[in-house]
């Protein structure tokens, strides 16, 4: 077996770890078991990789600890990746709500980060397992298995960066979850996160693939996006974000005419064409799939003229606030980010190093912080990665 000595080894050639590799200084060895580096990142945005958002932020973000994410993304914001992406000579846009996204494809983000840590002096190591690992109270020993042959690694630092369960077809585990339990520890209660929602018997089955703008929401938090029917139950960016928010068992709440008054708009058109018919008045503002699907539920029939105040009243509530309760989610098949993980009180917020066990460091996905979608957990990830790389290139300076 062959033996060898490092400063740094990283777990995870992700986001995170391959942020942190770009900081830590040389003598850092970065492995994975995939066969490329940033897989997670190849897949995002549609291939695009939506990157950072122009308004990330605390508020963006669920954790147990809400404080704990501020002093990394203060440090490094969205603008400093922003600055770095420039200095790649990597084109970008802004779709909405901020969203930032490169013109090419994803890979230019990956190829940057693998520039920017072979810079630092960082190896790359692909197709490669962790086997076993252990701490001797000075330096981590690793067990690595690289297309079959064990290597023996000794570690002044190691750095976990393996991200959480979501996308196991890519390969995602709970490894972070256990190193975590192995070193003392806690992790919270994990779950899909970012995730379509699911009911048993499908009602929506025959509006498949139909989309509309929609006002999302529950007691916790709500979101204006556009909502999407599938085979399987409901998607789209407002039902991820508010799966973040959502507990089986639970109801969400849709408005379906978000920022419109819809009572006054049925009246106005009412006394303006009341002959005209009451569905196809609301296919002005739902699609025509939909409004036949609410019809039938609802009992809607008749023209305009038909209609009393007391039904065009109940009518719009039940368009503004209609409550259903999913009966589960997609899971981690499809789920864009694991909510929870490591517990935040056992990390130092500015170095994301273990406060019990000096060297240890966990970033990224596999730390109790979960943002919203649109680009925030990939924020989270250079935050973070840069928090822990630069504190190991200052704990070597001072050395």
């Amino acid at each position: 077996m062959r033996a060898m000595q490092v400063n740094t080894l990283i777990l995870g050639a992700g986001a995170a770890g391959m942020m942190c590799a770009a900081h830590a200084g040389p003598d850092t060895l970065v492995i994975d078991h995939a066969k490329a580096p940033g897989e997670k990142i190849r897949i995002s945005g549609g291939g695009r990789c939506n990157f950072t958002n122009l308004y990330a932020g605390p508020g963006n973000f669920l954790s147990d600890n809400p404080h704990f994410c501020k002093s990394a993304l203060a440090r490094y914001t969205q603008w400093d990746f922003l600055d770095l992406v420039g200095r790649h000579g990597i084109a970008w846009h802004e779709k909405t709500l901020g969203q930032l996204f490169c013109d090419g494809k994803s890979g230019q983000v990956i190829r940057m980060l693998v520039d920017e840590m072979t810079a630092a002096g960082a190896e790359l190591w692909l197709g490669t397992s962790l086997a076993e690992l252990a701490h001797d109270g000075q330096r981590f020993t690793a067990t690595l298995d690289k297309s079959g042959q064990r290597h023996k690694v000794h570690a002044r630092r190691l750095v976990v960066a393996t991200g959480g369960k979501s996308i196991p077809k890519m390969g995602a585990t709970g490894l972070a979850y256990d190193i975590a339990r192995q070193f003392g520890h806690g992790v919270t209660e994990t779950r899909p996160a970012l995730v379509p929602l699911t009911f048993s018997h499908n009602p929506f089955a025959g509006l498949a693939g139909t989309a509309t703008p929609a006002r999302v929401f529950n007691a916790r938090a709500g979101f204006e996006e556009s909502l999407l029917f599938t085979h399987r139950g409901l998607s789209g960016p407002a039902i991820l974000q508010i799966s973040s928010y959502w507990r089986e068992g639970e109801e969400i709440a849709i408005d379906l005419a978000p920022g419109l008054p819809l009572l006054d708009d049925l009246r106005a058109r009412r006394q303006a064409q009341g002959r005209r018919n009451l569905t196809t008045e609301l296919a002005r503002h739902l699609p025509a799939r939909l409004v036949d699907h609410r019809a039938a539920e609802l009992g809607l029939s008749g023209n305009l003229a038909d209609q009393s105040d007391a039904r065009l009243a109940r009518l719009a509530a039940a368009l503004h606030d209609w409550r259903l309760t999913p009966t589960g989610s997609e899971g981690y098949r499809t789920a864009e980010v694991t909510l929870g993980g490591i517990e935040t009180g056992g990390l130092s917020s500015k170095s994301m190093m273990s406060k019990t066990v000096p060297g240890l460091f966990f970033i990224g996905e596999a730390v109790d912080v979960t943002g919203w979608l649109g680009g925030y957990n990939f924020q989270w990830a250079w935050s973070s990665g840069w928090a822990a790389g630069r504190a190991i290139a200052a704990m070597d300076a001072a050395a």
